[in-house]
């Protein structure tokens, strides 16, 4: 005879067992109706799932974040069994829900093609019609692999090896069809609905290792009504039209080559633009306390083997070894060279906080299949900094490193970020004790900033807890940018220590923080941010002088020379094409203002202004135009 307990504290009584659908009915008819899957005491199960004992239960539908997630895991299921119909011998892996979708690895002689990706979709809402029972079993796990193995599941049968002997396994039927899964999922294929959509076909490693044999990946999305995947199939159009990529090359600003891969070759624009931000985060810095040093790239590898990142992060690190028969390795971060920079010298409470910070070159390993434009690179620069601080000091510390943060997003067009606070992983250095300090000082300073926040658990760094601050762009989406992580573990390995107040020798906290986190990826999302059209005063190319003529030459690198003096950024176009040639050459790379030179401007000693994505023409006194954009340039970038 259990008793449910709803979510708003109100018990439901029942003189049987019940299944998660009963108590939707028992509330109402239309709540049964959306049901898609509950949770019983905090775990997620099937709507046919008998309750026997006592519980609180929640109850979701599509509108909920785990009803949408369950179609999603469901429609990845209905994607294999599609496949499997329409191409026989094809070998279902590993499908799960991703963000905004889900994907399935097959493995498969033949590619997929785009035309077989619309025939899937039509096998797939074939199946949504045909309305197919979803039910449960749980299975001897011997069973499972002979029955995977004599299907010629191999893959299958390789994954069930991997769980131990004594587990009992989870196999789901969508009529005949079945896979291994833990669930949940919906009681019928037909409750998925048809508003779903496959999108692409990549390769992927079995397991997500290079070593093993390369999948076909189908990638797809599914959402809860045809409005909501018209709304994302209408973002994803957007963010293509946005990808910094493609708008990189439009604009002259960098590119990649096989010869150096995950590395960039900035052009001249690409490179104002990098340094403007750079200049901008050293204005701000200096403002704000922090003490600018540079570290080197190559360190003996003796050094991270103390700093424990050998042991930890030694897969990702780029290592060589000289005649001598000495290793070392190019610095993935700059935590201990700033260390060594804090060591010199006897350091005192009165010299703490002390605020480092560097724009450091490192080097990460990431396997080739990752890499993306700027967002996934092996060599990068980071707008790296660590505060050296007294335990008593962190909170205020991190409150004043998360107003600089957020202040100089606010700047740079980012107004909605989202904190999410991390705590110890599996794989960490340092006691239990030291992480239950460090996790405690910076919950303490997550809370007085009074911003909304998540937890992310287990996802610290290895040497201690981090906040993330997470950017919403224009189109909305979400970026992981800037970094802010306690650290009670490596100043201890590296030997450093102040002098307190009574004269004992005290190991200071280190906070880490990056607020671009990497200049290379900031740069790609702002690209995207902007669509290229960056506000005028961190464009790297923020005016181009137009001669109409070649007549007017003289007159289009005068005003050029001018606007450079005012500290603006100028180049002149004398590229023997027509003026509407020109004009559409500039607006492609996104110059945010055209100056037109010709008669009526040397006359009047003016310029005729076409800004970006506007046919209006303003003719303007130069000297105006100087002081009025040399303003607004200074005034923006403060």
């Amino acid at each position: 005879m259990p008793i449910i307990t709803l979510p708003d504290g109100n018990s439901l009584n029942f003189s049987n067992d019940v299944t998660g659908l009963n108590v939707a009915e028992k509330i109402s008819k239309s709540l049964a109706k959306q049901a898609m899957v509950i949770s019983v005491n905090g775990e997620l199960k099937d709507l046919d799932y008998l309750i026997k004992k006592d519980c609180s239960i929640k109850i979701f539908t599509s509108k909920n974040p785990e009803g949408l997630e369950t179609i999603r895991h469901d429609t990845a299921h209905i994607l294999a069994m599609a496949v499997q119909e329409l191409f026989p011998g094809t070998q279902v892996t590993i499908g799960p829900v991703i963000e905004n979708g889900f994907y399935y690895d097959f493995a498969r002689k033949e590619p997929f093609t785009e035309d077989d990706l619309l025939k899937i979709e039509n096998k797939m809402k074939e199946i949504v019609d045909r309305d197919e029972i979803t039910k449960r079993e749980v299975w001897e796990r011997n069973k499972a692999i002979s029955h995977f193995k004599n299907k010629g599941e191999v893959y299958k049968a390789e994954l069930i090896e991997t769980i131990p002997e004594s587990e009992d396994v989870s196999i789901y039927f969508h009529g005949d069809w079945h896979d291994l899964c833990r669930g949940p999922h919906l009681s019928s294929t037909g409750k998925i609905g048809k508003y779903f959509k496959l999108t692409k076909v990549s390769g992927a490693y079995w397991r997500g290792d290079s070593n093993n044999e390369m999948l076909q990946r189908i990638y797809g999305t599914s959402w809860a009504s045809q409005k909501d995947l018209d709304e994302y199939l209408k973002r994803i159009e957007e963010a293509e039209k946005r990808d910094h990529r493609k708008l990189g090359k439009e604009m002259d600003l960098f590119h990649f080559r096989e010869e150096s891969p995950g590395s960039v070759f900035w052009h001249e624009k690409g490179w104002a633009l990098f340094q403007k931000l750079i200049n901008y985060m050293r204005s701000r810095q200096d403002a704000a306390g922090y003490k600018e040093v540079n570290t080197p790239e190559v360190l003996d590898r003796l050094l991270w083997e103390k700093s424990g990142h050998w042991e930890k992060y030694g897969e990702n690190m780029y290592t060589s070894e000289t005649p001598d028969e000495k290793v070392f390795a190019i610095k993935p971060m700059n935590c201990p060279g700033h260390i060594q920079v804090f060591n010199q010298g006897l350091k005192s409470y009165r010299d703490l906080p002390l605020r480092i910070t560097e724009f450091g070159k490192v080097h990460r390993y990431e396997p080739s299949g990752a890499l993306h434009g700027l967002l996934r690179v092996r060599a990068f620069t980071q707008d790296d900094a660590h505060i050296f601080c007294s335990e008593d000091q962190i909170t205020s510390e991190c409150l004043e490193v998360t107003n600089l943060i957020l202040d100089i997003y606010k700047d740079l067009g980012f107004e909605n970020v989202i904190l999410k606070y991390a705590d110890r992983p599996d794989v960490r250095v340092g006691d239990d004790e030291v992480w239950d300090k460090a996790e405690a000082s910076l919950l303490e300073a997550v809370k007085a900033s009074k911003l909304e926040y998540s937890i992310n658990k287990g996802e610290g760094a290895f040497y201690g807890p981090k906040i993330e601050f997470v950017l919403r762009d224009a189109i909305g989406r979400d970026w992981q940018c800037g970094t802010l992580q306690v650290d009670l573990n490596l100043p201890g390995r590296l030997d450093a220590s102040y002098v307190d107040k009574d004269g004992t020798k005290k190991v200071p906290v280190m906070l880490h923080r990056a607020l671009f986190g990497s200049l290379e990826r900031f740069i790609g999302i702002l690209i995207e941010n902007y669509a290229g059209k960056f506000p005028f005063w961190i464009s790297p190319l923020q005016t181009v002088v137009i001669p109409i003529s070649e007549e007017f030459d003289d007159y289009a690198i005068k005003v050029s020379k001018k606007i450079k003096e005012a500290g603006m950024s100028s180049s002149v176009d004398l590229k023997k094409h027509n003026l509407n040639y020109k004009i559409r050459d500039n607006s492609l790379a996104k110059i945010p203002l055209l100056l037109i030179c010709g008669k009526k401007e040397v006359d009047s000693n003016s310029v005729t202004i076409r800004r970006l994505d506007s046919n209006k023409q303003e003719n303007m006194d130069l000297n105006l135009f100087l002081k009025t954009f040399s303003a607004l340039n200074k005034a923006s970038s403060n």
